[in-house]
């Protein structure tokens, strides 16, 4: 992807008409846009396709199994017109590889979960969150997820993986996070949903956040 506004949407609104209503709305001030599980499974896999003519797709299923289901789920996700997937680190870096392989061969990204931004990734993830981002950073991902929730965590995963990977980094806006600080602890884009997707005023939301990231950089 390239890096201009620094923006993500995380689009995870249900119906095909509002996703690609948002989708144009919002086109001049995002770098690329999230679609998960919620729209996928309402609106079927062609609704990547049909984002796809507004920015880059991500398509965040947090792939999570073994290599050879690995590989299926990303070659659906790649046929669709999706410009990078990403995957969960903690199946291991066989698992990795494949989607990484994968990618690699087709021109498009992987980027692997170091920790998620909710408070219950404290639980378990935070513990191997830098193992993974290593392992992401040994297996030649593009780049790394890591919670602008917490951006004394982006900091330290910067350190890990040096200046090869990027970093985005969602839970700006209705999960506290802020994008200025996490851009400047070290995140190349900033994820943001809720704030944008459910704004009377979609354009007007993400253009404001593009401002703040702009104050810092």
């Amino acid at each position: 992807m390239e890096k201009q506004t620094r923006l993500i949407l995380a689009l995870d609104v249900l119906d095909s008409d509002e996703a690609i209503r948002i989708s144009e709305a919002v086109a001049d001030y995002v770098d690329a846009i999230k679609v998960g599980y919620p729209l996928v499974l309402a609106s079927g896999l062609g609704i990547i396709g049909k984002l796809a003519e507004y920015a880059p797709i991500i398509a965040d299923f947090k792939v999570a199994d073994i290599p050879s289901t690995n590989r299926l789920i990303c070659e659906q996700v790649f046929d669709a017109g999706a410009d990078a997937v990403i995957v969960q680190g903690f199946t291991g870096h066989d698992s990795l590889k494949v989607c990484v392989d994968l990618a690699a061969g087709l021109g498009k990204d992987v980027f692997v979960v170091t920790e998620m931004s909710h408070p219950g990734a404290l639980d378990l993830m935070q513990a191997a969150g830098e193992s993974i981002a290593r392992m992401a950073a040994n297996g030649k991902a593009s780049g790394v997820v890591a919670p602008a929730t917490r951006p004394e965590r982006v900091r330290e995963i910067r350190k890990i993986i040096g200046d090869e990977l990027a970093i985005i980094s969602p839970g700006v806006g209705a999960q506290g996070g802020s994008a200025s600080d996490t851009i400047m602890a070290g995140a190349d884009w900033v994820i943001v949903g809720r704030s944008i997707y459910q704004s009377e005023n979609p354009a007007n939301a993400a253009a404001k956040i593009v401002r703040e990231i702009e104050e810092v950089t």
